[in-house]
Protein backbone atom coordinates (compact mmCIF):
# COMPACT_ATOMS: atom_id res chain seq x y z
CA UNK A 1 0.00 0.00 0.00
CA UNK A 2 1.37 3.46 -0.90
CA UNK A 3 2.30 6.05 1.74
CA UNK A 4 -0.44 8.43 0.47
CA UNK A 5 -3.05 5.72 0.98
CA UNK A 6 -1.75 5.02 4.47
CA UNK A 7 -1.89 8.76 5.33
CA UNK A 8 -5.45 8.86 4.00
CA UNK A 9 -6.55 5.90 6.11
CA UNK A 10 -4.97 7.47 9.20
CA UNK A 11 -6.67 10.81 8.43
CA UNK A 12 -3.42 12.73 8.22
CA UNK A 13 -1.90 15.10 5.72
CA UNK A 14 1.40 14.36 3.98
CA UNK A 15 3.00 16.92 6.35
CA UNK A 16 2.18 14.75 9.38
CA UNK A 17 -0.78 16.79 10.76
CA UNK A 18 -3.54 14.41 11.93
CA UNK A 19 -7.15 15.57 11.50
CA UNK A 20 -8.37 13.77 14.61
CA UNK A 21 -9.44 14.97 18.06
CA UNK A 22 -7.05 12.42 19.50
CA UNK A 23 -4.17 14.48 18.13
CA UNK A 24 -3.20 17.19 20.69
CA UNK A 25 -2.13 19.70 18.02
CA UNK A 26 -5.36 19.38 16.06
CA UNK A 27 -7.45 19.47 19.26
CA UNK A 28 -5.69 22.64 20.46
CA UNK A 29 -6.28 24.34 17.10
CA UNK A 30 -9.99 23.42 17.18
CA UNK A 31 -10.42 24.72 20.72
CA UNK A 32 -8.70 28.00 19.88
CA UNK A 33 -10.88 28.48 16.81
CA UNK A 34 -14.00 27.79 18.89
CA UNK A 35 -12.94 30.24 21.60
CA UNK A 36 -12.14 32.98 19.06
CA UNK A 37 -15.46 32.38 17.35
CA UNK A 38 -17.33 32.58 20.67
CA UNK A 39 -15.59 35.85 21.60
CA UNK A 40 -16.36 37.38 18.19
CA UNK A 41 -19.98 36.23 18.37
CA UNK A 42 -20.40 37.62 21.89
CA UNK A 43 -18.82 40.94 20.90
CA UNK A 44 -21.04 41.20 17.83
CA UNK A 45 -24.14 40.43 19.90
CA UNK A 46 -23.30 43.04 22.52
CA UNK A 47 -22.47 45.75 19.98
CA UNK A 48 -25.51 45.12 17.78
CA UNK A 49 -27.83 44.89 20.79
CA UNK A 50 -26.44 48.14 22.20
CA UNK A 51 -26.83 49.96 18.89
CA UNK A 52 -30.37 48.65 18.49
CA UNK A 53 -31.37 49.81 21.99
CA UNK A 54 -29.82 53.23 21.45
CA UNK A 55 -31.64 53.61 18.14
CA UNK A 56 -34.93 52.58 19.76
CA UNK A 57 -34.53 55.30 22.40
CA UNK A 58 -33.46 57.88 19.77
CA UNK A 59 -30.03 58.33 21.40
CA UNK A 60 -27.36 59.62 19.04
CA UNK A 61 -24.36 57.40 18.39
CA UNK A 62 -20.98 57.91 16.78
CA UNK A 63 -18.19 60.39 17.33
CA UNK A 64 -19.61 63.32 15.37
CA UNK A 65 -20.14 65.17 18.65
CA UNK A 66 -16.38 65.74 18.84
CA UNK A 67 -16.75 68.44 16.19
CA UNK A 68 -19.45 70.34 18.10
CA UNK A 69 -18.79 73.34 20.33
CA UNK A 70 -17.87 72.31 23.87
CA UNK A 71 -19.29 75.41 25.61
CA UNK A 72 -17.43 74.83 28.88
CA UNK A 73 -14.20 76.26 30.20
CA UNK A 74 -11.09 74.41 31.35
CA UNK A 75 -8.99 76.02 34.06
CA UNK A 76 -5.64 74.54 33.01
CA UNK A 77 -4.57 73.82 29.46
CA UNK A 78 -1.20 73.35 27.76
CA UNK A 79 -2.57 74.46 24.39
CA UNK A 80 -4.88 77.35 23.54
CA UNK A 81 -8.46 76.54 24.47
CA UNK A 82 -11.72 78.47 24.73
CA UNK A 83 -15.33 77.38 25.41
CA UNK A 84 -16.07 77.98 21.74
CA UNK A 85 -13.66 75.18 20.75
CA UNK A 86 -14.83 71.66 19.97
CA UNK A 87 -15.25 68.68 22.26
CA UNK A 88 -12.38 67.06 20.39
CA UNK A 89 -10.02 69.85 21.39
CA UNK A 90 -11.29 69.62 24.97
CA UNK A 91 -10.43 65.91 24.97
CA UNK A 92 -6.97 66.76 23.66
CA UNK A 93 -6.51 69.23 26.53
CA UNK A 94 -7.48 66.49 28.98
CA UNK A 95 -5.04 64.02 27.43
CA UNK A 96 -2.19 66.55 27.58
CA UNK A 97 -2.98 67.39 31.21
CA UNK A 98 -2.92 63.69 32.07
CA UNK A 99 0.38 63.23 30.24
CA UNK A 100 1.88 66.23 32.05
CA UNK A 101 1.07 64.77 35.46
CA UNK A 102 2.19 61.29 34.40
CA UNK A 103 5.56 62.30 32.96
CA UNK A 104 6.54 64.75 35.71
CA UNK A 105 5.21 62.37 38.38
CA UNK A 106 7.23 59.45 37.00
CA UNK A 107 10.42 61.53 37.06
CA UNK A 108 9.87 62.76 40.64
CA UNK A 109 8.77 59.34 41.90
CA UNK A 110 11.80 57.65 40.30
CA UNK A 111 14.29 60.07 41.85
CA UNK A 112 12.61 60.06 45.27
CA UNK A 113 12.04 56.30 45.28
CA UNK A 114 15.65 55.57 44.29
CA UNK A 115 17.02 57.77 47.07
CA UNK A 116 14.72 56.23 49.68
CA UNK A 117 15.44 52.70 48.48
CA UNK A 118 19.17 53.31 48.85
CA UNK A 119 18.59 54.98 52.22
CA UNK A 120 16.86 51.84 53.51
CA UNK A 121 20.15 50.00 53.09
CA UNK A 122 22.21 52.73 54.73
CA UNK A 123 24.59 51.80 57.54
CA UNK A 124 23.29 54.86 59.40
CA UNK A 125 20.59 53.57 61.76
CA UNK A 126 18.56 56.79 61.78
CA UNK A 127 18.54 57.18 57.98
CA UNK A 128 17.54 53.56 57.44
CA UNK A 129 14.72 53.73 60.01
CA UNK A 130 13.34 57.01 58.65
CA UNK A 131 13.29 55.51 55.14
CA UNK A 132 11.53 52.40 56.47
CA UNK A 133 8.92 54.50 58.27
CA UNK A 134 8.28 56.47 55.07
CA UNK A 135 7.78 53.31 53.02
CA UNK A 136 5.57 51.51 55.52
CA UNK A 137 3.46 54.60 56.21
CA UNK A 138 2.91 55.92 52.70
CA UNK A 139 2.21 52.53 51.15
CA UNK A 140 -0.63 51.86 53.61
CA UNK A 141 -2.49 55.16 53.13
CA UNK A 142 -4.92 55.18 50.16
CA UNK A 143 -3.71 57.52 47.41
CA UNK A 144 -7.03 59.41 47.34
CA UNK A 145 -6.56 60.44 50.98
CA UNK A 146 -3.05 61.59 50.17
CA UNK A 147 -4.42 63.80 47.38
CA UNK A 148 -6.84 65.37 49.85
CA UNK A 149 -3.96 65.93 52.28
CA UNK A 150 -1.74 67.74 49.75
CA UNK A 151 -4.70 69.79 48.51
CA UNK A 152 -5.45 70.86 52.08
CA UNK A 153 -1.79 71.75 52.64
CA UNK A 154 -2.08 74.44 49.96
CA UNK A 155 -5.63 75.67 50.41
CA UNK A 156 -5.70 75.67 54.23
CA UNK A 157 -2.17 76.67 55.21
CA UNK A 158 -1.32 79.26 52.56
CA UNK A 159 -2.48 82.91 52.97
CA UNK A 160 -5.05 84.66 50.78
CA UNK A 161 -3.99 86.19 47.48
CA UNK A 162 -3.59 89.73 48.81
CA UNK A 163 -1.36 88.44 51.64
CA UNK A 164 0.61 86.10 49.36
CA UNK A 165 4.08 85.09 50.48
CA UNK A 166 6.94 86.44 48.40
CA UNK A 167 9.98 84.21 49.19
CA UNK A 168 11.85 85.22 46.02
CA UNK A 169 11.54 88.15 43.62
CA UNK A 170 8.60 87.47 41.31
CA UNK A 171 7.54 84.28 43.15
CA UNK A 172 4.27 84.31 45.10
CA UNK A 173 2.61 81.63 47.25
CA UNK A 174 -1.07 81.76 48.16
CA UNK A 175 -4.21 79.67 48.43
CA UNK A 176 -4.45 79.76 44.65
CA UNK A 177 -1.09 78.13 44.17
CA UNK A 178 2.34 79.38 43.22
CA UNK A 179 3.04 82.07 40.65
CA UNK A 180 6.50 82.23 39.07
CA UNK A 181 8.04 84.43 36.35
CA UNK A 182 8.58 82.83 32.95
CA UNK A 183 10.37 83.99 29.79
CA UNK A 184 8.25 86.24 27.60
CA UNK A 185 6.92 84.79 24.37
CA UNK A 186 9.58 84.61 21.68
CA UNK A 187 10.01 82.36 18.59
CA UNK A 188 13.47 81.36 19.80
CA UNK A 189 12.02 79.09 22.51
CA UNK A 190 10.35 76.85 19.93
CA UNK A 191 13.57 76.62 17.94
CA UNK A 192 15.44 75.75 21.14
CA UNK A 193 13.02 72.89 21.69
CA UNK A 194 13.71 71.57 18.20
CA UNK A 195 17.45 71.94 18.85
CA UNK A 196 17.10 69.99 22.09
CA UNK A 197 15.37 67.11 20.28
CA UNK A 198 18.06 67.17 17.60
CA UNK A 199 20.72 67.13 20.32
CA UNK A 200 19.16 64.08 21.98
CA UNK A 201 19.08 62.20 18.67
CA UNK A 202 22.66 63.20 17.89
CA UNK A 203 23.79 62.15 21.38
CA UNK A 204 22.26 58.72 20.79
CA UNK A 205 24.13 58.43 17.51
CA UNK A 206 27.40 59.47 19.20
CA UNK A 207 27.02 56.85 21.92
CA UNK A 208 26.34 54.12 19.36
CA UNK A 209 29.34 55.20 17.30
CA UNK A 210 31.59 55.36 20.38
CA UNK A 211 30.55 51.86 21.47
CA UNK A 212 31.20 50.44 17.99
CA UNK A 213 34.56 52.25 17.80
CA UNK A 214 35.68 50.90 21.16
CA UNK A 215 34.64 47.36 20.23
CA UNK A 216 36.57 47.65 16.96
CA UNK A 217 39.74 49.43 18.09
CA UNK A 218 39.71 49.14 21.88
CA UNK A 219 40.08 52.91 22.21
CA UNK A 220 37.52 54.61 24.50
CA UNK A 221 35.77 57.81 23.54
CA UNK A 222 34.25 60.30 26.05
CA UNK A 223 30.75 59.73 24.74
CA UNK A 224 29.12 60.96 27.95
CA UNK A 225 30.73 64.38 27.84
CA UNK A 226 30.25 64.64 24.09
CA UNK A 227 26.55 63.77 24.42
CA UNK A 228 26.08 66.29 27.21
CA UNK A 229 27.84 68.94 25.16
CA UNK A 230 25.61 68.30 22.16
CA UNK A 231 22.38 68.24 24.20
CA UNK A 232 23.20 71.50 25.97
CA UNK A 233 25.26 73.15 23.24
CA UNK A 234 22.75 73.06 20.37
CA UNK A 235 19.94 74.83 22.29
CA UNK A 236 22.45 77.31 23.69
CA UNK A 237 23.75 78.07 20.19
CA UNK A 238 20.19 78.60 18.95
CA UNK A 239 19.48 80.86 21.96
CA UNK A 240 22.51 83.02 21.20
CA UNK A 241 21.75 83.10 17.48
CA UNK A 242 18.19 84.18 18.28
CA UNK A 243 19.38 87.27 20.12
CA UNK A 244 19.55 85.79 23.64
CA UNK A 245 16.21 87.27 24.84
CA UNK A 246 16.10 87.95 28.59
CA UNK A 247 12.65 89.51 29.00
CA UNK A 248 10.51 87.88 31.70
CA UNK A 249 6.77 87.77 32.17
CA UNK A 250 6.54 88.56 35.89
CA UNK A 251 3.27 87.94 37.78
CA UNK A 252 1.60 91.03 39.24
CA UNK A 253 -1.31 91.38 41.63
CA UNK A 254 -4.38 92.66 39.77
CA UNK A 255 -7.64 92.71 41.69
CA UNK A 256 -8.23 89.40 43.44
CA UNK A 257 -5.62 87.38 41.58
CA UNK A 258 -2.25 87.55 39.86
CA UNK A 259 -1.77 88.18 36.17
CA UNK A 260 1.18 87.17 34.07
CA UNK A 261 3.81 84.57 34.82
CA UNK A 262 3.03 80.90 35.23
CA UNK A 263 0.66 79.47 37.81
CA UNK A 264 1.12 76.11 39.54
CA UNK A 265 -2.42 75.48 40.75
CA UNK A 266 -3.26 73.74 44.05
CA UNK A 267 -4.99 70.99 42.07
CA UNK A 268 -1.93 70.27 39.94
CA UNK A 269 0.38 70.41 42.97
CA UNK A 270 -1.87 68.03 44.93
CA UNK A 271 -2.22 65.41 42.20
CA UNK A 272 1.48 65.59 41.34
CA UNK A 273 2.80 65.35 44.90
CA UNK A 274 0.20 62.83 46.00
CA UNK A 275 0.93 60.36 43.19
CA UNK A 276 4.70 60.94 43.19
CA UNK A 277 5.08 60.48 46.95
CA UNK A 278 2.76 57.43 46.96
CA UNK A 279 4.44 55.71 44.00
CA UNK A 280 7.92 56.53 45.33
CA UNK A 281 7.25 54.30 48.35
CA UNK A 282 6.71 51.31 46.06
CA UNK A 283 9.65 52.23 43.83
CA UNK A 284 11.85 52.40 46.94
CA UNK A 285 11.08 48.76 47.69
CA UNK A 286 11.76 47.82 44.06
CA UNK A 287 15.15 49.55 44.20
CA UNK A 288 16.00 48.03 47.57
CA UNK A 289 15.18 44.51 46.40
CA UNK A 290 17.17 45.03 43.21
CA UNK A 291 20.26 46.11 45.14
CA UNK A 292 19.93 43.23 47.59
CA UNK A 293 19.68 40.82 44.64
CA UNK A 294 23.21 41.72 43.52
CA UNK A 295 25.77 39.29 44.89
CA UNK A 296 27.60 40.75 47.88
CA UNK A 297 30.84 39.57 46.33
CA UNK A 298 30.54 42.35 43.75
CA UNK A 299 30.67 44.97 46.50
CA UNK A 300 33.55 43.23 48.24
CA UNK A 301 35.51 43.05 44.99
CA UNK A 302 34.96 46.77 44.38
CA UNK A 303 36.13 47.62 47.88
CA UNK A 304 39.15 45.38 47.45
CA UNK A 305 40.07 47.53 44.44
CA UNK A 306 39.84 50.63 46.61
CA UNK A 307 36.56 52.03 45.30
CA UNK A 308 34.66 54.20 47.85
CA UNK A 309 31.05 53.39 48.73
CA UNK A 310 29.54 55.99 46.38
CA UNK A 311 31.32 54.90 43.17
CA UNK A 312 30.79 51.25 44.15
CA UNK A 313 27.04 51.78 44.28
CA UNK A 314 26.94 53.89 41.13
CA UNK A 315 29.36 51.96 38.93
CA UNK A 316 29.11 48.37 40.17
CA UNK A 317 25.90 47.64 42.07
CA UNK A 318 23.20 49.76 40.41
CA UNK A 319 24.06 48.77 36.79
CA UNK A 320 23.60 45.12 37.77
CA UNK A 321 20.54 45.83 39.91
CA UNK A 322 18.80 47.53 36.98
CA UNK A 323 18.16 44.14 35.39
CA UNK A 324 16.11 43.21 38.44
CA UNK A 325 14.59 46.65 38.99
CA UNK A 326 13.22 47.51 35.53
CA UNK A 327 10.42 44.90 35.15
CA UNK A 328 8.59 45.71 38.42
CA UNK A 329 9.40 49.40 37.93
CA UNK A 330 7.31 49.29 34.75
CA UNK A 331 4.27 48.24 36.78
CA UNK A 332 4.72 51.21 39.12
CA UNK A 333 4.92 53.61 36.18
CA UNK A 334 1.69 52.14 34.80
CA UNK A 335 0.00 52.46 38.18
CA UNK A 336 0.97 56.12 38.44
CA UNK A 337 -0.35 56.88 34.96
CA UNK A 338 -3.67 55.15 35.69
CA UNK A 339 -4.01 56.73 39.13
CA UNK A 340 -4.15 60.18 37.49
CA UNK A 341 -7.86 59.48 37.09
CA UNK A 342 -8.16 60.30 40.83
CA UNK A 343 -7.60 63.95 39.89
CA UNK A 344 -11.36 64.21 39.41
CA UNK A 345 -11.76 64.22 43.22
CA UNK A 346 -9.78 67.46 43.67
CA UNK A 347 -10.94 69.28 40.53
CA UNK A 348 -7.88 68.93 38.31
CA UNK A 349 -9.06 68.92 34.65
CA UNK A 350 -7.57 65.63 33.51
CA UNK A 351 -8.90 63.35 30.80
CA UNK A 352 -11.52 61.67 33.02
CA UNK A 353 -12.84 64.98 34.36
CA UNK A 354 -13.23 66.51 30.90
CA UNK A 355 -14.74 63.31 29.51
CA UNK A 356 -17.32 63.23 32.31
CA UNK A 357 -18.33 66.82 31.55
CA UNK A 358 -18.64 65.94 27.87
CA UNK A 359 -20.74 62.87 28.65
CA UNK A 360 -23.08 64.90 30.87
CA UNK A 361 -23.62 67.47 28.11
CA UNK A 362 -23.92 65.15 25.11
CA UNK A 363 -25.38 62.02 26.70
CA UNK A 364 -23.03 59.84 24.64
CA UNK A 365 -21.57 57.87 27.49
CA UNK A 366 -20.45 54.85 25.49
CA UNK A 367 -18.32 56.93 23.15
CA UNK A 368 -16.94 58.99 26.05
CA UNK A 369 -15.96 55.93 28.06
CA UNK A 370 -14.46 54.38 24.93
CA UNK A 371 -12.28 57.47 24.46
CA UNK A 372 -11.13 57.29 28.09
CA UNK A 373 -10.29 53.60 27.75
CA UNK A 374 -8.53 54.10 24.43
CA UNK A 375 -6.46 57.00 25.79
CA UNK A 376 -5.31 55.17 28.90
CA UNK A 377 -4.63 52.04 26.85
CA UNK A 378 -2.43 54.05 24.49
CA UNK A 379 -0.55 55.71 27.36
CA UNK A 380 -0.01 52.40 29.17
CA UNK A 381 1.14 50.57 26.05
CA UNK A 382 3.54 53.40 25.23
CA UNK A 383 5.10 53.16 28.70
CA UNK A 384 5.31 49.38 28.41
CA UNK A 385 6.92 49.52 24.97
CA UNK A 386 9.56 51.98 26.13
CA UNK A 387 10.36 50.06 29.31
CA UNK A 388 10.49 46.74 27.43
CA UNK A 389 12.90 48.30 24.94
CA UNK A 390 15.06 49.60 27.78
CA UNK A 391 14.91 46.24 29.56
CA UNK A 392 16.18 44.46 26.45
CA UNK A 393 18.88 47.06 26.01
CA UNK A 394 20.38 46.45 29.47
CA UNK A 395 19.88 42.69 29.43
CA UNK A 396 22.93 40.45 29.56
CA UNK A 397 23.52 38.65 26.27
CA UNK A 398 25.18 35.25 26.47
CA UNK A 399 27.66 34.64 23.68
Amino acid sequence: MSSDAQDSRRGSSPGGFTFSLSDPTFRAAVYQILVIGAVVALGWYLISNTLENLARQAIATGFDFLEREASFGIGEHMIDYAPSDSYGRAFLVGVLNTLKVSIIGIVIATILGTLIGIARLSSNWLVAKLASVYVETIRNIPPLLQLFFWYAVVTETMPAVRQALNPLPGVYLSQRGMWIPVPSADPVWAYMGYALLAGIVLAFVIRRWAAARQARTGQPFPAGWASLGVILGLPLAVYIAGGAPTALDVPELAGFNFRGGQNVSPEFFAILMGLAVYTAAFIAEVVRSGIVAVNWGQTEAARALGLPSGPTLRLVVLPQALRVIVPPLTSQYLNLAKNTSLALAIGYPDLVSIANTTINQTGQSIEGVALIMGSFLTISLSISLFMNWYNKRIALVER
